[in-house]
């Protein structure tokens, strides 16, 4: 994807977006859209609908892109297909009936990888990925690459580390794809022996020259990581593959581990949080979890403008003329 606006169809994969377009049209966008939201009562996208269909449960993305959608003036609605009803109906038929009620955007968390390419071949309108299986999460890495920026002040010239269960955890295959492009950044992969990221992951930043390396210890890195982002280490892939590596591994940030790390660094997380991320240690200020999360809500207001305002280049959105 190049850096116009004009390229952006959907949003579908971490590795569409271009270094510029995140620092040149999102984030400043963003910052806009963080002063919309601030004053209320947006009118922007009076008469525009979102709808939500969601494969798999979610709460933050839902509710963030829920608050995102009415906090400039739009509406939406979702629905939950169960289990049982999963494969009872083609995605692409779900979609292109969605597109024929009239909806502006359609938000889709699916549960099979690669998912979200079909759906949006088959819409005529913006489809926007909420997670697909153990693929792809963009948004999310869009709004942590902007806290990133927002926390340390800058996305060039750090070193992150990026821990827990990597060949599962989609979140950080979006934002390891999205800061490999960024200059000067080095990617510290922490994992379980048997988790580490995915080949066609580490083949694709090789290709692309990334600084990034393999470790099985986040105290290895504790001391030079400007950002630590956790994800979750509760589930059962990660009490299993523990079992097969030495005792006393950290895939998590306690008191101990805070004690070592720059006072300038910051620990990220995507929740929902366990032991990774003990209750009352984000009274460190450090620990940037939930203004990451505040900060998804004003990341996809920006996104919603600028899917809009790619298919209406003539639309008010341009100038951003906001009326409360």
């Amino acid at each position: 994807m190049t850096a116009r606006t004009a390229d952006l169809p959907h949003i579908v994969d971490a590795a569409d977006f271009s270094a510029s377009w995140v620092l040149d049209e999102l984030f400043p966008r963003a910052e806009i859209m963080r002063q919309v939201h601030a004053l209320g009562d947006s009118r922007l996208l009076t008469g525009r609908r979102m709808f939500g269909l969601f494969f798999q449960p979610s709460t933050r993305t839902r509710v963030s892109f829920e608050s995102a959608t009415t906090s400039l003036g739009g509406t939406f609605s979702a629905i939950e297909i169960g289990a049982d009803a999963q494969d009872d109906e083609p995605l692409e038929d779900r979609v292109r009936v969605l597109c024929s009620y009239g909806y502006d955007f359609l938000l889709i968390r699916h549960h099979e990888e690669g998912a979200m390419r079909r759906a949006s071949a088959a819409s005529s309108v913006p489809v926007i990925n909420a997670g697909d299986g153990d693929g792809q999460h963009p948004t999310q890495a869009l709004l942590d690459a902007y806290t990133i920026h927002r926390e340390i002040g800058r996305l060039r010239d750090f070193e992150v580390a990026l821990v827990g269960d990597l060949t599962y955890e989609r979140s950080v295959n979006s934002l390891a794809e999205l800061l490999a492009k960024l200059p000067d950044v080095r990617l510290r992969f922490v994992s379980p022996s048997t988790l580490r990221i995915r080949p066609a992951i580490r083949e694709r930043l090789t290709a692309a020259r990334a600084d990034f390396d393999e470790l099985e210890d986040l105290s290895a890195v504790a001391a030079t990581a400007d950002v630590v982002y956790l994800t979750r280490a509760h589930s059962e892939r990660m009490a299993m593959a523990q079992r097969f590596d030495p005792a006393g591994l950290r895939y998590g940030v306690d008191d101990e581990l805070l004690a070592k790390m720059k006072p300038s660094a910051i620990v990220l997380h995507p929740l929902p949080r366990g032991a990774e991320l003990p209750l009352g240690i984000e009274a460190d200020p450090r620990v940037a979890c939930f203004r990451q999360a505040e900060n998804g809500v004003y990341v996809r207001m920006a996104l919603l403008t600028l899917l809009l305002q790619a298919r209406e280049p003539n639309s008010r959105l341009t100038r951003l003329e906001v009326r409360a």
